[in-house]
């Protein structure tokens, strides 16, 4: 067995991820970039990639819309929505402190999914003005995630764009925070050999990820 550390030390330890953050944050000045796909084996490939070849594509999307797809990273290109109004245990920080949040979730995506995320925090804490920005980022991406948006707000917001957009809406802190959980109550339930309707869960607050961890949790079978 190692030595037992002391409270100090344990204290000490806690905090590391803290102190290494404010070193690492600014020396790469961030966590994702832009990256090429395709292969550049001198500047004439340029002319394949932009102008004028790059025109064909277009003119392709221009009588099919969903060759899109096809031709573009629309399909692997997820929009990080975030007003900064509940980060984390934070609150309400505003756009520009959220930011490296967002940031370390779009990294979440590539490294752990092979998802292009992009971070965009919106200078705005109005749910229409919020759907509106969204909806003008559609034609780029195949996917809005929402994150730390606070409530009642992102319910509404979810609600609409889910039902105004044609591409896939989630609300990681509601749909993200309720399935793992789920999942994790599952395997629980595996353990003890239990049934979900058999079992009395509690929950502790009402926000918007208990609120729709008890929905999953009903429609997997437990007892309102």
């Amino acid at each position: 067995m190692g030595k037992k550390l002391t409270k100090e030390e344990l204290l000490a330890k806690a905090n590391e991820p803290k102190m290494f953050a404010m070193k690492y944050h600014p020396f790469y000045r961030g966590k994702i970039g832009v990256e090429i796909k395709t292969p550049v084996r001198s500047y004439e490939d340029f002319a394949i990639w932009y102008t004028p070849g790059v025109a064909e594509p277009c003119l392709d999307i221009q009588k099919n819309k969903n060759k899109v797809y096809e031709h573009t990273n629309k399909g692997n290109f997820v929009a990080i929505i975030s007003d900064g109004t509940r980060v984390l245990s934070l609150g309400d920080i505003g756009p520009k402190a959220a930011l490296p949040v967002m940031e370390g979730k779009g990294m979440l995506f590539k490294y752990l999914g092979g998802v292009d995320a992009f971070p965009i925090c919106l200078n705005t804490k109005d749910p229409d003005e919020i759907i509106t920005a969204v909806k003008w980022l559609v034609p780029t991406f195949g996917g809005i995630n929402l994150e730390d948006i606070a409530k009642p707000k992102c319910f509404y917001i979810l609600e609409r764009l889910q039902k105004e957009l044609d591409i896939p809406v989630w609300h990681d802190d509601q749909q993200g925070t309720a399935l793992v959980t789920l999942a994790g109550l599952i395997s629980a339930l595996k353990v003890v050999d239990k049934k979900m309707e058999d079992v009395s869960i509690t929950f502790i607050g009402a926000g918007a990820a208990n609120i729709n961890c008890a929905k999953y949790i009903m429609l997997a079978g437990a007892n309102p």
